[in-house]
């Protein structure tokens, strides 16, 4: 049985002035949702950490380009999913094409300069997942419930 749930969509500019807006969309969906005040902050920075990843290593000096972001709002999570590629999101393909990121994975370090930004969203999220086929799409889940975290095999990776 699928589990039932509401999704958002957004596509803004790739560019710095909207990761603004995008972090009051995650506070008013977070907030919507019954999360703690100091799990909307973690959201925001995960997602602000994201998109600004997104924004200034997907077009480099192209003055063009979008990022899509989804919200998945669960009765247990929020996943958000930010792609530097634009195009709307088509769940099924996606869930086939996803994998976890693991702390250390060398093809993620990689993917983008620095690699710190994927570092903090793993320490302030449940789960991180990501694809780099085309452009690159980050899936971050975040439980509503703090017992829920990390039992069942849950948490992809852990930060000490």
């Amino acid at each position: 049985m699928k589990q039932a749930f509401d999704f958002v969509e957004m596509k803004v500019p790739a560019k710095s002035e909207f990761v603004g807006v995008l972090r009051l969309t995650i506070s008013g969906l977070a907030n919507r949702m019954g999360f703690s005040y100091e799990e909307i902050e973690d959201l925001k920075v995960a997602t602000s950490e994201a998109i600004t990843n997104a924004v200034n290593h997907a077009y480099y000096d192209e003055d063009t380009g979008e990022v899509t972001i989804g919200f998945g709002m669960y009765d247990d999570r929020i996943e958000i999913m930010i792609a530097d590629r634009g195009g709307s999101f088509d769940l099924k393909e996606i869930r086939e094409q996803i994998g976890p990121y693991n702390d250390g994975e060398s093809s993620v370090e990689e993917m983008r300069e620095g690699g710190f930004g994927l570092f903090l969203i793993d320490a302030l999220m449940d789960k991180v997942e990501i694809n780099n086929n085309h452009g690159v799409i980050v899936i971050m889940t975040k439980f509503l419930y703090e017992n829920e975290v990390g039992q069942n095999g849950d948490q992809i990776s852990t930060t000490q």
